[in-house]
C-alpha cells in the first residue's frame, strides 16, 4: 500500500518514490499511455447511454441463486454511500462519501490496498450539503481517474498512484455551492455541474480540459442567453426557437441571479449526435410566490454540444415548480418504436411522476405518463401539439402550493418532494425492451413561507411532512416500464422507497438493493425474485459488474444514507429535519444501521 506522504496540490497525498532506471520508465510509461489510449471511459452509468445494462451473462436468471459473497472491503465512512466502484484492468476505485477518499484495491489479492486518496476539505463544507454528504463516484478516461469532491474541487488523479495530475475548484461553499454527482468524460473534455439550490445558487454546468484542468466553456441554467450558451434563433424547445431573452422573461427581477437550475444528477452522450443531456434542479426558493414566472431553464432536459457548450435544444418538464420536482434524474438513451416508427429516444424518469419518452435529436415529447399511480400533482401531460399548452403539465390545483396563501399547508401532494424517483439510476435491458425503475411511493403535506437571501444560509421557504399515499402503508416499488407504451409491465412492492440503481444484465437478471440493506436479483421478464442477501447496512449504492480472471462479479456498497436515509447517517430525529425525511422513514432504524461496506459476489468456482 502506497502510505500517506507530502501533501500533493489540491490537498491530496503523494504516495513514495520509486527508483526504476529511466530507461525502464520511459518504457512503462510508453506502454500505459498506449494502454490508456484503448481502454474506453469507464463510467458510473456503464455506457454513454446511460443504460447500466452489461452484456455479461455467465451469471444468469438460472444460477444466480448460487451467488456467494466473494470478498469484502469497509470503507471506514459512516454516511451515505450511493454510486458504485470502477473497474480498470486489476484495479478496483472504491469511493466514500465526505471526506471524499479513494481506494485503489487489489483484484488479484481479494481487495488489498494499493493506495489511498485523502483529499484535505473544509468540514464546514458538510453544513452546507442538501440531503447527505453523498458522493456518486469516480470516471476514468485516457489514463486518468475523475472526480468532483463536495467542496467543488475537481481532481484528476494518476490511477497507479494515486498521485494528483490537477485540481480546479468548481464553484464556492461559502455561496452554498457544493458537489454530490459524478463527472462525464468526453471527447478529452471533463462535464461537471454542481449543487446549492436550497442556498440559492445560480447553477452551471462547466467543461474542463482533461489532460489540464483548464476551463473551456461553462453554461449556467438562468439568465442572459450569452451566460446560458444559448442560441435565440437556433436553441429550440419543442420545436420552436426559445427567441431572445427565454430565460430572463420568465422571472421577476434578478431573482434569476438566485434562482438553483443546478444540475447535480447524471450526464449522457449520443456519439453520433455529438450532444450531452442532462437535467436542471428546483428554482430557489421553494416559496414559488416569491419567484413568479416559469423559471426558465430550471426543471429542464438540455442537451448541449460538448464541443463548444451550445444547446441545441430545451425543454423544461416542470415551469413555475411548486413541489421541488427537480429534473435531474438520468436521460437514457435507446432506439424505440414509437407509433410504427423507429425513434433515437431519450427517457427520463422525472420526480414529476411522469416518465417522458422525447426524440433526443429534436426535443419532441413523444410520450409522457404516470409511472406511479399515486401521482396527483397533475393529471397528465398535454401532447397535443396544436395545443398553447403543449408539453406543459395539467396541474391540478388542489395540489399546488402556490394556490394556497403563506404558511397554508396543502396536505396530499404526491410525489412528495423526493419524487416518485429520486436520482438513484434506472436500467434499461435490449433483450426485454424494459426499463428497470426504482421508484419512491410517498406523499407530502406542503407549508410555503417567506424568506430572505443571504450567501451561504439555507434558502428553502418550505416546511414538509413526507407520508405515504392516504390507504397504503408502503413507500416504495420497483417497477418494469414500457418506454414506448407509456405503462408499467409489472410492480415489485417495497416497504420503503428504492433509493439504489439498478442493473440489467444478458443473463435476463436485475438487481437493486433496498434501504433495509437487501441485494436483489429478480428475473427481467416478470419480476420474479432469484437471490436476495442482507448487508450489513441499507443500501443506496448503485449495483454494478465487471468480469476479472474469467469469472463474472457483482458488487454494491452499502451504507445508509442520502435523503431517504439522512436520519440515520446524521443521527437527526426531530421528524421535520431532513425536510421531512426524517419522519417519512422514521421506521428505518429497525431495520439497519449506518457503515459503509462494499460486497463483492460470485458464482462457486
Amino acid at each position: 500500500m502506497y502510505e500517506t506522504g507530502a501533501a500533493a496540490p489540491g490537498g491530496g497525498e503523494w504516495g513514495p518514490s520509486m527508483r526504476v532506471p529511466i530507461l525502464a520508465a520511459l518504457t512503462l510509461a510508453g506502454l500505459v499511455a498506449a494502454a490508456a489510449a484503448e481502454q474506453p471511459p469507464v463510467l458510473q452509468t456503464l455506457d454513454y447511454a446511460n443504460t447500466r445494462y452489461s452484456d455479461l451473462a455467465q451469471i444468469d436468471a438460472g444460477n444466480v441463486g448460487r451467488l456467494k459473497v466473494a470478498w469484502t472491503f469497509s470503507t471506514g465512512v459512516l454516511r451515505g454511500h450511493e454510486g458504485a466502484p470502477i473497474v480498470v484492468g486489476h484495479r478496483m476505485f472504491v469511493h466514500t462519501p465526505f471526506p471524499n477518499l479513494v481506494y485503489a484495491l487489489d483484484l488479484d489479492h481479494d481487495g488489498r490496498i494499493l493506495w489511498r486518496y485523502a483529499p484535505r476539505q473544509d468540514g464546514g463544507v458538510i453544513a452546507v450539503m442538501c440531503c447527505d454528504t453523498v458522493s456518486r463516484g469516480l470516471a476514468y478516461a485516457e489514463g486518468r481517474l475523475f472526480l468532483q469532491l463536495a467542496d467543488t474541487t475537481v481532481v484528476a488523479l494518476d490511477p497507479e498512484t494515486g498521485r494528483v495530475l490537477w485540481s480546479v475548484k468548481n464553484g464556492d461553499p461559502a455561496r452554498g455551492e457544493t458537489n454530490t454527482a459524478t463527472v462525464l468524460p468526453v471527447h478529452g473534455k471533463l462535464i461537471v455541474g454542481i449543487a446549492g439550490g436550497e442556498y440559492g445558487a445560480r447553477c452551471h454546468v462547466t467543461a474542463y480540459d482533461q489532460a489540464s484542468g483548464k476551463r473551456l466553456w461553462r453554461a449556467y441554467a438562468t439568465g442572459p442567453d450569452a451566460d446560458m450558451l444559448v442560441d435565440p434563433e437556433k436553441t429550440t424547445a419543442l420545436g420552436r426557437p426559445i427567441g431572445r431573452d427565454s430565460s430572463l422573461k420568465s422571472w421577476e427581477g434578478d431573482q434569476w441571479t438566485i434562482g438553483g437550475g443546478c444540475s447535480w444528477g447524471w450526464f449522457s452522450y449520443d456519439p453520433e449526435l455529438n450532444l450531452v443531456y442532462y437535467g436542471t434542479g428546483n428554482p430557489a426558493t421553494w416559496n414559488p410566490a416569491q419567484r413568479p414566472g416559469d423559471n426558465r431553464w430550471t426543471m429542464a432536459v438540455i442537451a448541449r454540444d460538448p464541443d463548444t457548450g451550445m444547446a441545441r435544444w430545451v425543454y423544461q418538464m416542470t415551469p413555475h415548480d411548486q413541489w421541488d420536482y427537480d429534473g435531474v434524474n438520468e436521460m437514457i438513451l435507446t432506439e424505440q418504436v414509437i407509433d410504427g416508427r423507429p425513434r433515437r429516444v431519450l427517457t427520463h424518469f422525472d420526480r414529476n411522476g411522469f416518465g417522458y419518452t422525447i426524440d433526443r435529436a429534436t426535443g419532441e415529447v413523444l410520450v409522457a405518463d404516470k409511472f406511479d399511480p399515486s401521482v396527483n400533482w397533475a393529471s397528465r401531460i398535454d401532447l397535443d401539439r396544436a395545443s398553447p399548452g403543449y408539453g406543459r403539465p395539467v396541474i391540478d390545483k388542489r395540489y399546488a402550493p402556490g394556490e394556497a396563501d403563506e404558511e397554508e399547508i396543502t396536505k396530499n401532494i404526491c410525489p412528495g418532494a423526493l419524487g416518485a424517483k429520486n436520482q438513484q439510476p434506472a436500467a434499461y435491458s435490449p433483450a426485454t425492451r424494459l426499463f428497470y425503475v426504482p421508484t419512491n411511493h410517498m406523499c407530502m403535506d406542503y407549508e410555503a413561507f417567506r424568506v430572505t437571501y443571504t450567501p451561504g444560509q439555507p434558502y428553502v421557504g418550505a416546511t414538509l411532512t413526507l407520508h405515504p399515499p392516504e390507504g397504503s402503508d408502503r413507500t416504495g416499488a420497483f417497477i418494469a416500464w414500457d418506454g414506448a407504451g407509456g405503462k408499467i409491465a409489472w410492480t415489485i412492492p417495497e416497504a420503503f422507497s428504492v433509493w439504489s440503481g439498478a442493473l440489467a444484465t444478458a443473463g435476463n437478471v436485475v438487481f437493486y438493493g433496498t434501504l433495509e440493506g437487501y441485494l436483489k436479483a429478480v428475473d427481467a421478464r416478470d419480476g420474479h425474485e432469484l437471490y436476495r442477501f442482507k448487508t450489513p447496512s441499507g443500501i443506496v449504492g448503485n449495483v454494478t459488474t465487471y468480469q476479472y480472471g474469467g469469472r463474472q462479479f457483482v458488487a454494491v456498497l452499502s451504507g445508509i444514507g442520502g435523503w431517504a436515509g439522512i436520519g440515520l447517517a446524521a443521527g437527526l430525529t426531530d421528524p421535520a429535519d431532513g425536510s421531512g425525511a426524517v419522519g417519512g422513514y422514521a421506521a428505518l432504524s429497525q431495520y439497519t444501521a449506518p457503515g459503509g461496506q462494499l460486497t463483492v459476489f460470485a458464482l462457486p468456482e
